[in-house]
């Protein structure tokens, strides 16, 4: 059996400033960065054989700070826009209160929830996936076949896509799952890459 954590980074610049991020590539908070070390805290007793993360450095600086953490610096760390968070097109940078205003809070909540329809000039959960799931079955889960455990850490919507993978969720219940910022999510997979369980570590 094989273990695969996911985890989101900590609290950035724009979680705090309550912005639409995206692929804007801004570091984490001091909270952040506590909260990193807690989740580090929550996995210490785990080994993994590799980890991967986003291209951006929030993702990054999260992991640096859990490996650190849990006395594992020097595993293979693989990096890939294909886990980026999702693109949120023309609302990156904008304030997220403000948009509602200006657009209704019907509307922004179906561009930041749904599972298919993006944001003006963006990505919806549906686009994400189509680059999640390719990379995880093309990267990850041959390691997870082998037995390998796996560390993810990367952001709320490119871990959305492989919830919506490993736990078999549809499209219609997707909208009500959220990964809150630096939460272990762990499973254990079969010999055929199967979730057999999950659990917040």
């Amino acid at each position: 059996m094989a273990n695969l954590v996911l985890l989101r980074h900590g609290e950035s610049q724009w979680n705090l400033e309550n912005r639409f991020t995206g692929w804007v590539d801004v570091p984490i908070t001091a909270k952040g960065e506590q909260e990193a070390h807690a989740a580090g805290a929550a996995l210490k007793g785990k080994t993994f054989s590799a980890a991967f993360t986003s291209a951006l450095l929030r993702a990054q600086q999260t992991l640096d700070i859990i490996l650190k953490e849990i006395g594992s610096p020097a595993i293979p760390v693989y990096k890939d826009q294909a886990l980026n968070e999702r693109h949120y097109g023309d609302l990156q940078g904008l304030n997220k209160a403000e948009t509602a205003k200006k657009y209704g809070d019907a509307q922004v909540h179906i561009w930041r929830r749904s599972y298919d329809v993006p944001p003006p000039g963006g990505e919806s959960l549906k686009d994400t996936a189509a680059r999640v799931l390719p990379y995880y079955h093309a990267k990850i889960l041959p390691l997870l076949k082998a037995g390998k455990n796996i560390l993810v850490c990367a952001h709320g919507n490119s871990l959305r896509a492989l919830v919506m993978e490993l736990e078999g969720i549809g499209p219609e219940t997707i909208p009500s799952v959220n990964i809150g910022t630096c939460q272990p999510l762990s499973y254990e997979l079969d010999p055929q890459g199967r979730a057999l369980n999950h659990a917040l570590s």
